[in-house]
């Protein structure tokens, strides 16, 4: 997957004219995204890519002229599709609600119809003591609301698969819906009262025991509409992350024009165009400072902590925030073009990969359902042949139906999804998807962002050294003197670091915050300021080799640097630094435990990514690092055969989050990252890091236990059902007893620790 170029153009498929996004409906299950995809690619010229998360198609060589053809092609498939507009995604988040909603009530319907309609079957058939009047009557009227409309889902997605060729577990769970429910109702209005049923070749049942059939089919369209709602669920949030990027975009902007300031949509500004941007405001495009001093909230696209300062000259970026003073700035790059939009693209871009990965329950499907219709037909026709009553050999095909209903099949990964998310939600860790699980038991690489990550995003004054045998205290009141009336959190750290020293601060008259350089103030009848070499230096104040040689030295160790002057004299060198969060240390040395390479990826400078590094112990380091750059490191690592996750915070983790196999972000973050990621991280202690991918692989293992021991299941019962040793009561208690068997392993998750004792590691 290309990630495109972040300067100049937009990636390679929003630059494509002939690039096309659907939204689909009708949409099931991953295969029916494969067959949406497939007719599609029919077309002539066309490449296209189906989104089953967020019910989406992306297609390029298709001109907006011939965009009915791709409409017409998904109809025919069997499924429904309208162009989408712009960022608009009302049309998705509509249809997912109505699905939601769809399937929570039939579920509802199903389960308290089904319970009851269990336990009185069982009864009457088994006792026949205890039958009255007309009770196959009240048991069909019970059983009819779910196998029609409860189960109606399951039905309308086999017709359509049925007028086009194709079969999937929707057909299957249809198929055994109606052909049990059907035979109920026969034996129930044309079999004789004293005709009994079988029990595993051993006996018989009372009379009346095949018409058992009722909560068989009833069970199945339960559990099915159980599983469809927990995996919707699970699903949902997917495409949520471009949402969010939207709602960081400008709508308006103050134009500059001859000298005059007017507000226009954001859509009228051009690359070329001035446009200024108050105190508080979000920056409209990227572009060129030309007028005015200021500093920039960037953490946002950065995660760098610290406020940029601006001035002429200076370059900023669409989406960040202009914190001090009024400034103006020439458009380089709008709409679809700025770095926020394209950070949005690579993160769909993404998605898209993630969702091309298909389910194991879908894949089966394509051979194991087909296959089990024919077998049961087939079983049935061989009885007959074999001189059998016509009762026996439909009784054995139905059991063969039954006993091969996808029921535990269709619940192993829903279960083990929904209780792994809910021990982790009471240890701090939100798991959204099924990706996460499947990236978590190959992941061998840990990509961790620093800032807001490993580091908390709180500045601290590092070191302080007083020029000309000044005193530390002496030079730390001048200073939190000055900075009293600035509220750069430069300033905060200096404050922090005088009250902790038990400094008296005098009062500072004309305080001044110098927006982009620093602060000045009247200390004790001097004049006094604190700021970056650069204001020195506007106001001409000459330092010497000792100062010079603190600043190489802040910089070699990473920190920043600003300077106390007095009189025009420099007074003092302050180093200040992002603070390294307590347990970074711990959770890297627990990560290289785990035998899983580290990485320490970040935006700031070498020198200052090497100081976190070495204190905290990762494996590997890559700074200065833009935005784009992040994604694109983690496809160079994905090339290079690493399986990766990623652990960040800010917007610009986003695409790389969404472009690892596994995308962790801190709950402390931004909406964007978390809504990229597949795992959300609550607790405050990064510990969590460690436990989110214990429980992940734990929960994988456990998905993949359940498939195993379902597909198993079918595959050893079926023989059984075949050879006439199961009639569909005890194929029906089977096939319960599996599901609850799938679910049960699954609750096992509850009993996760978050120390990882228990052979998690």
């Amino acid at each position: 997957m290309s990630t495109g170029s972040l300067t100049g153009r937009a990636p390679a498929d929003l630059g494509d004219p002939d690039a096309l996004e659907l939204d689909i409906g009708g949409m099931t299950c991953a295969a029916c995204a494969t067959r949406v995809e497939k007719a599609l690619n029919r077309l002539d010229g066309v490449r296209a890519s189906v989104n089953f998360a967020t019910d989406r198609a992306f297609l390029t060589g298709l001109p907006a002229d011939r965009a009915g053809q791709a409409v017409q092609a998904v109809t025919r498939a069997g499924y429904t599709a309208a162009v989408r507009r712009d960022a608009d995604d009302t049309w998705t988040a509509r249809a997912t609600a109505v699905r939601l909603s769809t399937l929570r009530r039939r579920l509802a319907v199903a389960a308290l119809i089904t319970i009851p309609l269990g336990d009185l079957t069982i009864l009457l058939a088994l006792v026949p003591g205890t039958r009255f009047p007309g009770w196959q009557a009240v048991c069909v009227g019970l059983a009819v609301p779910v196998v029609t409309w409860a189960a109606w889902p399951f039905h309308r997605a086999t017709l359509a698969n049925l007028r086009h060729g194709a079969m999937s577990m929707d057909t299957l769970v249809s198929l055994g819906t109606v052909v049990s429910f059907g035979w109920a109702l026969y034996t129930m209005l044309f079999a004789r009262s004293t005709e009994p049923g079988f029990w595993v070749g051993f006996g018989a049942t009372p009379a009346g025991a095949d018409s058992l059939y009722l909560d068989v089919a009833a069970g199945m369209v339960t559990f099915q509409l159980g599983g469809r709602y927990f995996e919707t669920r699970a699903r949902r949030s997917a495409g949520e992350v471009l949402r969010a990027i939207g709602t960081l975009a400008v709508t308006q902007v103050r134009l500059l024009r001859d000298g005059t300031e007017r507000t226009v949509p954001v859509g009228q500004l051009r690359a070329g165009d001035e446009f200024v941007v108050l105190p508080g405001e979000r920056i409209a495009a990227d572009g060129t400072v030309t007028a005015g001093r200021s500093a920039a909230d960037t953490s946002a696209m950065t995660g760098e902590s610290v406020p940029v300062d601006l001035g002429p000259g200076d370059q900023v970026t669409g989406g960040t925030v202009n914190l001090a003073g009024r400034i103006v700035v020439r458009a380089r790059a709008v709409g679809p073009h700025t770095r926020m939009a394209q950070l949005a693209a690579l993160a769909e871009q993404a998605q898209r990969r993630k969702a091309r990965v298909q389910k194991f329950a879908d894949q089966v499907s394509a051979v194991f359902v087909p296959t089990v219709v024919v077998l049961a037909a087939l079983v049935a026709a061989g009885w007959l042949l074999a001189g059998a009553p016509t009762g026996l050999a439909v009784s054995n095909g139905i059991a063969v139906l039954i006993i091969a209903c996808p029921c535990a099949l269709g619940l192993a990964t829903p279960t083990a999804l929904m209780v792994g998310v809910g021990r982790g939600a009471q240890l701090g860790i939100l798991i959204k998807s099924h990706d996460a699980l499947e990236a978590s038991g190959i992941i061998d690489t840990v990509i961790l962002d620093k800032t807001g990550t490993m580091t908390t995003g709180r500045i601290r004054v590092t070191e302080v050294f007083p020029v000309d045998g000044r005193s530390r205290n002496q030079v730390l009141a001048v200073a939190a003197a000055v900075e009293s009336g600035s509220g750069h959190p430069v300033a905060a750290a200096v404050l922090d670091l005088a009250r902790a020293a038990g400094v008296a601060i005098p009062a500072a008259d004309e305080a001044t915050a110098l927006p982009g350089l620093g602060a000045h103030a009247v200390v004790d009848g001097r004049d006094a300021l604190v700021g970056s070499p650069r204001l020195l230096a506007e106001r001409r104040i000459a330092f010497g080799d000792d100062v010079r040689g603190h600043l190489d030295e802040l910089a070699g160790a990473g920190h920043g640097a600003a300077l106390l002057a007095v009189d025009g004299q420099v007074w003092a060198v302050i180093g200040t630094a992002d603070t390294l969060h307590p347990s970074a240390a711990g959770a890297v040395a627990e990560l290289r435990r785990l035998h899983l390479h580290t990485v320490l990826l970040t935006g700031d400078t070498p020198e200052a990514a090497r100081a976190v590094a070495a204190e905290v112990g990762v494996d590997e380091v890559v700074a200065g690092v833009l935005p784009d750059g992040k994604a694109r490191v983690v496809e160079e690592l994905r090339a290079r055969g690493h399986r990766v996750a990623m652990v960040g915070d800010g917007i610009n983790d986003a695409a790389a989050l969404a472009t690892a196999d596994l995308g962790m972000a801190v709950v402390r973050g931004t909406d964007i990252a978390m809504k990229s990621a597949d795992i959300i991280l609550v607790r405050e202690d990064l510990q969590v890091v460690v436990d989110a991918v214990l429980l992940a692989r734990r929960t994988l293992r456990t998905v993949r236990g359940n498939l195993a021991w379902a597909f198993g299941y079918n595959v050893a019962a079926i023989p059984v059902a075949a050879a006439g040793l199961l009639n569909p009561l005890i194929a029906a208690a089977a096939m319960a007893a599996s599901s609850t068997l799938v679910v049960s392993n699954s609750l096992r998750l509850r009993g996760f620790r978050a120390d990882g004792r228990g052979g998690d590691r």
